[in-house]
């Protein structure tokens, strides 16, 4: 399979993280997209090229969509100020479009379970919304939906964790 030019955000990330050192192992030309570079530098390869920017500014996702044919969608705004909703619901509106400017070939997406008839919660919404909004760009859209990702070091674990070893006291 010859090499792709992919973008990846969410990097930083507990799934971002796993999946980095996999596409530069397979010889792909990586950039990722990140607000805090300092958090991705010591563990990405030197070939990969770290773009300082966010989802939510159309400048800094046109100059991280120059010249991809995949890009990666790892980010979820849950936990951030004000209706997560309404900023996952604008960052996938202005990644889409940015994607489809750019001539990107291909969105992959890490959604949720869950379809149209559930009684979903606000969070399992958001993520189908964040899929529905990816595909309106007009960009083929692979959505990858998982019921939870946990794992040593994910925002999910962590609290099993510290209640495990609080009630082993």
């Amino acid at each position: 399979m010859p090499a792709l030019s992919i973008l990846l955000t969410g990097a930083t990330g507990y799934v971002g993280g796993l999946f980095l050192p996999l596409l530069e192992s397979r010889g792909h030309r990586v950039r990722c997209l990140v607000r805090r570079p300092d958090r991705l530098r010591q563990r990405a390869c030197p070939a990969t090229e770290i773009v300082v920017g966010d989802v939510r500014d159309p400048a800094s996702l046109s100059l991280a969509m120059a010249g991809i044919d995949v890009a990666v969608y790892l980010v979820h705004s849950m936990g951030s100020a004000g209706s997560f909703e309404q900023a996952d619901r604008e960052a996938a509106r202005l990644f889409g479009a940015a994607a489809a400017a750019a001539g990107v070939r291909r969105i992959v997406y890490l959604g949720g379970l869950g379809d149209d008839r559930d009684d979903l919660s606000p969070h399992l919404r958001s993520r189908r919304e964040t899929g529905d909004v990816l595909r309106e760009s007009g960009v083929p859209v692979i959505e990858l939906r998982a019921s939870i990702v946990i794992g040593a070091g994910s925002l999910s674990f962590e609290p099993g964790v510290r209640l495990t070893r609080r009630r082993g006291e």
